[in-house]
């Protein structure tokens, strides 16, 4: 990878955010939800109608007979009033939950951009120690191998050595091939091809992690993209209500008419005004108040059972970031290093032949685990605190 220039988490995150097409879908879709304000707003359209009494052929009156006539005429329906304000405040309150999907998908594409970073990273890492280790491993394995060639160890020995080699290799493949796939993950992410080659990763360090579980409790309550649209839903809803009530009453229509009748017969006007009777409402208004107040119950406990689920979502990846603190200043402090001096201190027992080739190999195997298993843990520490991000909105992980 020499000559790669090195990729950056941010620049990713960016990138993903301006391209990834399920934040551009719940833009549009906020944009045509807009579009229906002023719709709700309007006014009914008018009508116009234009009509003859009189003679069989089209808009001819019978001479001399005074009710033959012409007619042109326009209605206007009127809604009882605040009900258009009540339509295009249902109207904006859809908006505003919609705005709020628009959040959700932008955190969600951050989110899983940061986790399948930190997971090639925690990869590439395994590769380096992997790839170092093998190296150490064939040294020891020409080792076992000389001293058997002079009498100074067992043929076992060698065969284990060999063994180890192998499943080293293997382990290799595997961690390639997981390589792979998280890169094509990331190019899927940034609208990239498949296959398209990512550089050396910038190193990723642990991220402070300050807050207290009440404290990521409050943030996620308050600003968690479910909940919040779930609030506009609920006040979406309570005007709904409004509505349904305000349809018990009456709406309304004025008509203008003129008749030209010919044959020297006065031109006549006239002016209609109507309105409806809701006679039907047991079966119409009230059901309809009905469906409105169940659909507001409905959104308070689809409300109260996203915040039951991001409770448990926030404590869940709380309790997990600080078990990989713990973690992590037990490998760095203690185990990665005691792991090492007992693999020198192996090492050089067996070149002087007071140890068995067998707890070299034991020891060998410990120490690469131990490493990996370090690194992993910090990407499972970046991986946590980036999902409380996804969730609060607070960024954590860098």
């Amino acid at each position: 990878l020499a000559g790669w220039r090195c990729i950056y988490l941010q620049d990713l995150v960016a990138e993903a955010e301006r391209k990834h097409p399920a934040i551009q879908a719940a833009a549009r879709m906020v944009q045509a939800k807009r579009a229906r304000i002023p719709q709700a707003r309007a006014w009914p359209d008018p009508q116009l109608s234009i009509g003859y009494m009189g003679d069989p052929a089209p808009f001819k009156t019978q001479a001399n007979d005074p009710a033959s006539y012409r007619q042109f005429g326009v209605m206007q329906e009127i809604p009882y009033p605040g009900k258009r304000e009540l339509r295009g405040k249902i109207a904006e309150k859809e908006v505003d939950a919609e705005t709020w999907n628009v959040e959700a998908a932008r955190r969600r594409v951050r989110a899983e951009v940061k986790l399948a970073y930190f997971e090639l990273w925690g990869v590439d890492r395994a590769l380096d120690i992997t790839q170092k280790n093998k190296d150490l491993l064939e040294k020891l394995a020409r080792i076992a191998e000389e001293r058997y060639k002079v009498g100074k160890g067992l043929q076992q020995d060698v065969l284990r050595a060999q063994v180890e080699v192998t499943r080293v290799l293997q382990r290799l493949t595997i961690l390639r091939q997981r390589r792979r796939t998280l890169e094509a993950r990331l190019n899927s992410l940034l609208l990239r091809p498949p296959d398209s080659p990512l550089g050396p990763l910038e190193a990723v360090e642990k991220s402070s992690f300050a807050y207290t579980l009440d404290e990521l409790l409050e943030k996620g309550v308050a600003n968690a993209p479910e909940i919040r649209r779930q609030e506009q839903l609920i006040e979406q809803s309570q005007v709904a209500v409004n509505l349904a009530k305000r349809d018990y009453y009456p709406d309304f229509s004025v008509g203008w008419d003129y008749q030209n009748r010919g044959s020297g017969q006065p031109e006549m006007y006239g002016l209609r005004f109507t309105v409806n009777l809701p006679v039907f409402y047991k079966s119409k208004q009230r059901q309809a108040l009905s469906e409105a107040s169940f659909t507001l119950a409905a959104t308070r406990e689809m409300r109260e059972a996203a915040k039951t689920t991001l409770l448990f979502q926030v404590k869940e990846q709380y309790l997990t970031a600080r078990a990989s603190e713990e973690l992590l200043t037990l490998y760095a402090k203690g185990i990665v290093p005691q792991s090492m001096l007992a693999l020198e201190s192996a090492l050089a027992a067996y070149q002087v032949g007071s140890l068995d080739f067998l707890s070299l190999i034991t020891n060998f195997i410990t120490v690469l685990d131990y490493e990996i298993s370090y690194y992993e843990e910090l990407a499972n520490h970046q991986k946590a605190l980036a999902r409380i991000e996804e969730i609060t909105g607070i960024e954590l992980a860098k």
